[in-house]
This record gives structure tokens, C-alpha cells and sequence, in this order.
């Protein structure tokens, strides 16, 4: 198992773009499944938000968690996927336009996991936000969203860690986790996760959570079998 610095992670994990293309080779017949917790037991780092601006819609200055912990000691909010995985199983059904939301100057959702694509991106306050996105350093999109209920559609086209921040409200932060195959799983409240109709074979499992060490591990899948694991996130230095 090793474990990566964030920084050095969200280099490394910018560069999924230059992997082969993952290939769609329909339904894997007695696939593998990994399930398991991802979980935290030290103490948890807080993050000191300071309002400076817009307090009427951004509400007092606080501390909030940057590590949420819930039942069972469980990290909600978690990546869980196995890199470089070269075919298998198709992408979820198209619901829904992944949507990354400016709400009550902060971002909603905070954390998400999208396929390479469009964004839609709004304001739900009747204040300006200018979101700015980044691929490590380099910017992804940088738009300002002067009206309440304003959207505006952009493009994630490749691999990689995302991060959002607001120039207008510099306390906001918020993470899109682009992935360039579909085995990968965001834990629920109660940390757990489940990946499903893996073709067998040993790959590397990652586990990212931003405020945590990233974690990378092998893992073999056996056809038609489960495996169960406890992730235990150590936090990153801040």
C-alpha cells in the first residue's frame, strides 16, 4: 500500500489523459465485485472560514469539518476507483447533467465524480460568484455568474482532479473528479462503497478523499467473487 501527498496526487492523477482510451466491451459475465468502509480515526481537521463579504447571503464565519465523519467512523464522500483499466462494463445510463451549484456561497455538490463531458454550472444566489476550475494549475473553466439562477454549460473533456474555487468569495472550494472508466464508487454518509462487474484481474485500487493522503493498494478480482476491505485515511498535511 503507499500513500501519496495530495499535491503530488492531483499531478500525478491530472495526467489520466494520456492513458489508452478505455474500451466498452459491454457486460462482463461473472465479473468481480470490491465493497467496503472507508474510514477515519484521528482527530478531525477544521478548516476556519472567514466571511469577509456578502453576509447576508454567505451567513457568519465558522469552522467546518474537512473530513466528515459519520456512523461507524465511516468518510463520506470518497473517491474509491481502480485505475488504468483498459475495457469492460459501459458507463451508467445518461440521467441528468452533472450540475456543480453555487448556493449560499458555497459549492453544492461539494465533491463529485463525473465521465469526461459537459458541466452545467449555476448561481443560486442573488450575488456574483465567479467559479474558477483547475487541472492541477492550469485552468479548466473560469466564468463569472452575475445573476441569481443563472447556468452556464461548459466542457470537462479530460481525466483528472478538478479543483473549484470562487475569485469572488476566496473561502469556497469544491472538487469534480473526472474518470476515464466507469469502476469507481463515491462513499455515502456511512463511508461505504461498492464497485461492481470488474473483469478479473489484479489492478491498482485508489482511494481520495482532498483533505487525506491518497492511498493506492493492489487488488485481485476473482471472477464471479467479493472482496471486502476497511480503507483507514490519514490526514494530509495543511
Amino acid at each position: 500500500m503507499a500513500v501519496i501527498a495530495l499535491t503530488a496526487a492531483i499531478c500525478c492523477i491530472a495526467q489520466a489523459d494520456e492513458v489508452e482510451a478505455y474500451k466498452v466491451t459491454g457486460p462482463v459475465t461473472n465479473g468481480g465485485t470490491i465493497t467496503g468502509q472507508v474510514v477515519f480515526h484521528s482527530t478531525v481537521p477544521m478548516k476556519q472560514v472567514i466571511v469577509n463579504k456578502d453576509p447576508t447571503v454567505c451567513g457568519a464565519s465558522r469552522e467546518d469539518p474537512l473530513i466528515v465523519v459519520g456512523p461507524g467512523q465511516g468518510v463520506a464522500d470518497t473517491l474509491v476507483y481502480l485505475a488504468g483499466v483498459p475495457s469492460g462494463k459501459d458507463w451508467p445510463a445518461d440521467g441528468k447533467k452533472p450540475v456543480l451549484n453555487n448556493v449560499k456561497c458555497r459549492f453544492e455538490p461539494g465533491m463529485q465524480v463525473i465521465r469526461a463531458g459537459a458541466l452545467d454550472v449555476g448561481n443560486k444566489d442573488p450575488v456574483l460568484h465567479n467559479t474558477h476550475a483547475y487541472y492541477g494549475k492550469r485552468t479548466a473553466f473560469n466564468m463569472a455568474l452575475p445573476n441569481q439562477n443563472q447556468v452556464i454549460s461548459t466542457q470537462l473533456p479530460k481525466a483528472g482532479t478538478v479543483r473549484v474555487d470562487c475569485d469572488a468569495h476566496g473561502w469556497m472550494e469544491g472538487w469534480i473528479i473526472v474518470r476515464d472508466n466507469p469502476y469507481y464508487a463515491l462513499t455515502g454518509a456511512d463511508g461505504k462503497f461498492t464497485i461492481t462487474g470488474i473483469p478479473p484481474g489484479t489492478y491498482n485500487l485508489v482511494t481520495l478523499q482532498p483533505y487525506s493522503i491518497l492511498i493506492e493498494q493492489p487488488v485481485t478480482v476473482v471472477a464471479g467473487k467479493a472482496s471486502n476491505l476497511t480503507i483507514e485515511l490519514k490526514a494530509a498535511p495543511h
